[in-house]
């Protein structure tokens, strides 16, 4: 082996310092993860491989496929399948970047079924009773768990909102500027009157926690973001506690509960997929909720508005009594008439009614032809 050949830590390490130039800190931290689950295995288990020329399938990363299913306590479907796609991308990046690797080392087969994921938003009473508690609490924090609930945004977009976050739009309208975020992706959010209170409200506890000092978010800064993350699922916790929620809550489920309610208040997908500010419809549709009231009421709303399967138009025909008939408008009346002859045939269920109602707009057609020649003829 070269003594002056780098090893495969260092390898990945350099790797992954580049793919930290343009990702956020949390995924790099998920890379470093990956990588260093699976040296610790390769070195433990295959401790000749010291190269990625060396790596097969079959054994190396088939045998690290294995060992995760045999961890104890297991690791669920998502955690491994996690574990895959890191490694995957560094795998098929150091390929790219020129290093001697096989192409199929990880195959779309090696991941586990994903689970079945279920919206998780509040129930009606759960919801009304966490906003009451939230509103009695009127506390920095009760106030930024209000704002998350009232526009959908992740809890990390509402720590990174800036103090000028609300925006004017338009003489009566307003909307929350979201910067890039997990996405790496911005957005504005519609805001109503009620909002807007609580974003002032937060600009008020905020400048009274810190008075005369500048700020540039719109929750103070004098902590770092992950202390921010601790005390608001702290916060809520407590909330869900006092107002007696029957299910356990999290930031992430008044994101799902902002979703189902748009939804039933007649928001579109699309612009509900906007607002939460996804990539892809699918996952909107993993944030909604659908219940069997939502299903009894869409259900009545059509029934209450039937519309005819077949619209059958109506053709005014000219008045051939009169002195000024002609030619071109009995052809107009013979298109109008067949017209409607085609109209009436699709629907005959007889056979042979249709056959002959075909005959006759055929020898409408013929007849006028027919006309056509005489109307040639007279110029």
């Amino acid at each position: 082996m070269n003594r002056h050949a780098p090893s495969l830590e260092q390898i990945f390490a350099d790797h992954i310092r580049v793919l930290a130039t343009t990702l956020r800190p949390k995924t790099v931290a998920d890379y470093r993860t990956a990588a260093h689950r699976f040296l610790t295995y390769l070195h433990a288990t295959f401790p000749q491989v010291h190269k990625l020329s060396q790596l097969r399938r079959d054994p190396h990363l088939l045998g690290w496929l294995r060992s995760l299913c045999e961890q104890h306590p297991p690791l669920c479907n998502a955690t491994r399948q996690d574990y895959l796609l890191w490694l995957r991308r560094l795998l098929q990046d150091l390929a790219a970047n020129g290093h001697p690797l096989p192409f199929d080392l990880i195959r779309r087969q090696d991941f586990p079924p994903q689970p079945r994921y279920l919206p998780k938003p509040l129930s009606l009473e759960d919801d009304q009773r966490l906003d009451h508690q939230l509103r009695h609490t009127d506390d920095l924090k009760s106030n930024a768990l209000l704002l998350i609930r009232a526009t959908g945004i992740r809890i990390g977009e509402c720590i990174d909102l800036p103090l000028d976050c609300l925006r004017q739009v338009s003489e009566t309208q307003w909307a929350l500027h979201v910067p890039i975020g997990k996405l790496h992706t911005e957005r504005w959010v519609p805001v109503d009157e009620d909002t807007r209170r609580i974003v002032a409200r937060i600009r008020t506890l905020a400048s009274a926690l810190a008075p005369g000092k500048s700020q540039v978010f719109l929750l103070p800064r004098d902590r770092q973001p992950a202390t921010w993350y601790r005390n608001l699922h702290g916060a809520l916790l407590k909330a869900a506690r006092h107002a007696g929620c029957t299910t356990r809550v999290n930031p992430h489920c008044l994101r799902h509960s902002f979703a189902t309610e748009m939804l039933r208040l007649g928001v579109s997908l699309p612009a509900l997929m906007q607002l939460l500010g996804h990539k892809d419809i699918r996952m909107t549709l993993r944030y909604v909720q659908v219940t069997q009231q939502d299903l009894q009421r869409e259900f009545h709303r059509a029934r209450e508005n039937p519309l005819p399967l077949h619209s059958i138009p109506k053709l005014p025909l000219p008045l051939t009594t009169t002195p000024a008939a002609g030619l071109p408008a009995i052809q107009q009346s013979l298109a109008a008439t067949r017209h409607l002859v085609e109209l009436f045939r699709v629907q005959q269920q007889d056979p042979k009614a249709s056959r002959t109602l075909r005959r006759l707009a055929q020898r409408l057609l013929k007849i006028s032809h027919e006309l056509e020649h005489l109307t040639h003829a007279e110029k």
